[in-house]
């Protein structure tokens, strides 16, 4: 993509609205709007303070109205892309928006690829990478914690974290090379106590950020939470009455779901995953046999597990498979159904001890509420000070493994006597794993990627 090109892009979402923006960025930005808007007044929009709202009309190159709209320029480098940026603030048909975005073509703009308006924010300067990274995670965030967390980060907060353990390697590389290349100065050796020290610092401080990774992907991506029990326990009813509607086939018919079905919803402030899964028993029939198979590997693949138990029933086998299941995840719910029938005496000592116990009803929704409330309980919510510095995606997740495994090298290296010049090698590895971050030194084809995610006119 030239950088020399003047792009332009409708900046809201498709669909008919009160107010439709477009924005444009480049050097040709201010020239390609005034060529469109005759501002009330007639003094042209250049000759305007920047960044206020001007009122005129928008006209095509044949000089017929198209709309009566706003306008708005902010020079660079003072912008969000840091180059010349200007907007028109249109009425929300997209037709219109269609035929003045038209006019900017013709007037020498192109059509903006996906982020490419925050692409160029990155390559001037303007975000780095983890804060380009947070745009997309703010307007895909799903739940309060998830936009806290994009927010944050947009402001900066995982920067700063990273950049903290950088200039630390960096005071670190900078005291070796300033004794070798200045012998003359009065500058005290590194000592191999002091690199240690510095090096057990950074090697910390890295785990702790990677540590975040798992509630970051948790707010990005949702957290995977598989339900199972045997068939006809209720696991389908269970989806849909959190769902609101039905999602699953739900018969009296035992094998009824033969495959995994997965639904986003947001339970107890956590951006749920829920996979409802075939009943666990033996069959003859393939097909079902395949999809118990699947339930298996999603509930062993689940972060979290809602164990199904029919409350009106004693415990068989197949309920003692889904309990051994839920018991061996990370996290785990039983969620005794069918309180709308007679309950019957159950055991669940084998699970550990304060295992959640949640007495619900499907069919009337009694008990909801207290497995939401369980839920809530059971996964951490945003601890002090920690919104916008965590690890959200598994790019940032992989530069931080790399940068610790580098300095966990150097470490090495350092207790076994290896010199000094030799540790840093790894040292300046882990800058550069630490630079993928933030977008010191990261490829081409890396940049692409993130920002290929992005939608047309962000």
């Amino acid at each position: 993509m030239n950088q020399t090109d003047t792009i332009a892009a409708i900046a809201t979402a498709s669909g008919r609205g009160a107010i439709g923006i477009i924005r444009l960025s480049g050097p040709g930005a201010i020239a390609a709007v005034e060529g469109v808007f005759r501002p009330a007044g007639g003094t042209p929009l250049s000759g305007r303070p920047p960044r206020s709202l001007v009122l005129g009309t928008v006209t095509d190159g044949a000089g017929r109205v198209l709309d009566s709209a706003l306008a708005t320029f902010s020079p660079g480098p003072g912008s969000y892309t840091g180059e010349d940026t200007a907007e028109l603030h249109c009425h929300g048909s997209p037709v219109v928006l269609g035929l003045v975005l038209e006019a900017l073509f013709a007037q020498g703009a192109r059509q903006a690829g996906p982020g490419e308006f925050t692409r160029r924010a990155f390559l001037n300067g303007k975000l780095d990478l983890a804060q380009s990274e947070a745009i997309i995670d703010l307007i895909d965030a799903e739940t309060p914690a998830a936009a806290h967390q994009a927010a944050g980060q947009l402001t900066g907060a995982l920067s700063r974290r990273v950049e903290e353990i950088y200039r630390a390697l960096v005071d670190l590389m900078a005291h070796f090379h300033a004794v070798l290349d200045y012998p003359d100065e009065d500058i005290d050796p590194l000592g191999a106590a002091e690199m240690e020290s510095a090096l057990a610092l950074a090697a910390g401080n890295i785990r702790r950020l990677l540590s975040t990774y798992r509630r970051g992907q948790m707010l990005s991506q949702g957290l995977p939470c598989a339900i199972v029990g045997r068939p006809n326990a209720g696991k389908s009813s269970l989806l849909n009455a959190l769902l609101g509607y039905d999602r699953a086939i739900v018969t009296p018919i035992a094998g009824t779901t033969r495959d995994t079905i997965e639904e986003r919803l947001t339970l107890g402030g956590v951006l749920l995953r829920l996979i409802d899964t075939a009943g666990m028993r033996e069959s003859q029939d393939q097909v079902e046999q395949l999809g118990v198979e699947r339930s298996r590997a999603a509930a062993r693949r689940a972060s979290l597990v809602l164990a199904v138990v029919d409350g009106s029933r004693p415990l068989e086998e197949e309920d003692r498979e889904a309990l051994a299941l839920a018991a061996a995840a990370p996290m785990c719910i039983v969620v005794r159904n069918k309180t709308d029938l007679p309950l019957c005496p159950q055991d669940f000592s084998p699970l550990p001890p304060g295992t959640p116990v949640v007495e619900v009803s499907s069919l009337t929704g009694e008990g909801l509420d207290q497995l939401e409330l369980a839920i809530e309980e059971l996964i951490p919510q945003e601890g002090e000070g920690e919104a916008g510095a965590l690890l959200t995606n598994a790019r940032q997740a992989d530069a931080a493994r790399r940068a610790g495994e580098c300095v966990e090298r150097a470490q090495a290296a350092l207790a076994a006597g290896v010199t000094p010049d030799a540790v840093l090698t790894d040292v300046e590895e882990a800058l550069s794993a630490l630079g993928e971050l933030t977008g010191r030194s990261v490829r081409e084809d890396v940049v692409s990627t993130i920002f290929r995610r992005f939608c047309v006119g962000k």
